[in-house]
């Protein structure tokens, strides 16, 4: 009885990725220019593409409405960008990322710093000048008996409001000097 293997040509062996490794690699792509479409031209300004083919469909995709149409669109810039270099441009929207985070940050740092001033008082304009050592004292006072009075007649916190753009101001003024 012949074997049945030795009757078949052997097939082709296929050392390509797979149909789903490549589903992902275009998924992968399609999600990098949903990104780059939710950017705003200035932002998108600052990102390496080179290809202004890329460029124009990724600034129509953001005037679509349409979902069926935006989700083509996204196919498109997705097959666009498997002939760009990717590498750049993700490296920019990580960096650009980073960037937003560290100002969260310094945010949220800032809405910290005015939180424990206003609930220590005029003792906490200490920590503020040990930080700041420019910052004025007698402002920053103002402010903090300004913030007592307003809570107290349960008015609208203008005080804490104009403490945090002074806060800020100095920050950006003098930087952190922790």
């Amino acid at each position: 009885m012949p074997d049945i293997d030795e009757d078949q040509p052997e097939a082709p062996q296929w050392d390509g990725p797979s149909k789903s490794a490549l589903k992902r690699q275009m998924l992968a792509l399609q999600q990098l220019g949903e990104a780059l479409v939710g950017l705003s031209e200035k932002q998108l300004g600052k990102i390496p593409v080179e290809d202004e083919r890329l460029l124009a469909v990724v600034r129509e995709a953001r005037a679509m409405r349409s979902h069926g149409a935006r989700r083509r669109h996204l196919q498109l810039i997705g097959k666009l960008m498997r002939d760009t270099d990717v590498e750049p441009i993700e490296s920019a929207l990580k960096a650009m990322d980073r960037q937003q985070q560290g100002a969260a940050d310094a945010f949220h740092e800032l809405e910290q710093l005015r939180d424990e001033l206003l609930a220590t008082g005029v003792d906490g304009i200490e920590a503020v000048t040990l930080r700041w050592p420019q910052a004025d004292r007698q402002q920053l006072r103002q402010l903090i008996l300004q913030h007592q009075r307003d809570s107290a007649r349960n008015k609208p916190p203008a005080a804490s409001r104009k403490l945090f753009r002074y806060l800020r101001e100095l920050q950006e003024l003098y930087g952190d000097s922790d």
